[in-house]
């Protein structure tokens, strides 16, 4: 049921977030010169292959919150289930939102740089607030439906 606006939310959701398994989330300048980039998996340096610090659960945690997201489209018929999971993809999203800030502030101060976010820093936050809007047409779908069920 893509047509339905909660639906349209959701699906944004879904590719806000899985695009960020492709652009990278901020940039740290050492003090030494050298640009670092933060993406999904971790810190590497800027033109190089393979990883100087990985960190593991901002990529189980984005991979959830996609998931879940991408999931929830076709839970339509269950619109209790679709809005209390997406109620935990809000406190999942709150969390990566979190976590990459705690992140990218240590290894800021473990290279002792500067950091400087990118465009998709933002795109957890756009996602919670979609989110909340799909939940709120959610809501009006399922009070809707119990209205039609009463007997007049």
């Amino acid at each position: 049921m893509i047509q339905r606006i909660q639906s349209i939310y959701l699906l944004v959701i879904s590719l806000l977030m899985a695009s960020l398994f492709i652009y990278p989330f901020a940039e740290l300048l050492g003090a030494d010169g050298q640009l670092f980039v933060f993406n999904f998996n971790g810190l590497s340096v800027h033109g190089e292959e393979g990883l100087y610090l990985q960190t593991i659960p901002p990529f189980i945690l984005l991979s959830i919150i996609v998931f879940v997201a991408f999931i929830s489209i076709f839970l339509y018929k269950k619109r209790m289930l679709q809005i209390r999971l997406n109620i935990f993809n809000i406190i999942l999203l709150l969390g990566y939102l979190g976590l990459n800030y705690y992140y990218i502030q240590n290894f800021s101060k473990q290279l002792d740089g500067i950091v400087s976010y990118h465009i998709t820093a933002i795109f957890p936050v756009i996602s919670v607030v979609l989110t909340y809007l799909a939940i709120r047409a959610i809501g009006k779908d399922e009070a809707l439906v119990r209205s039609m069920d009463r007997i007049r």
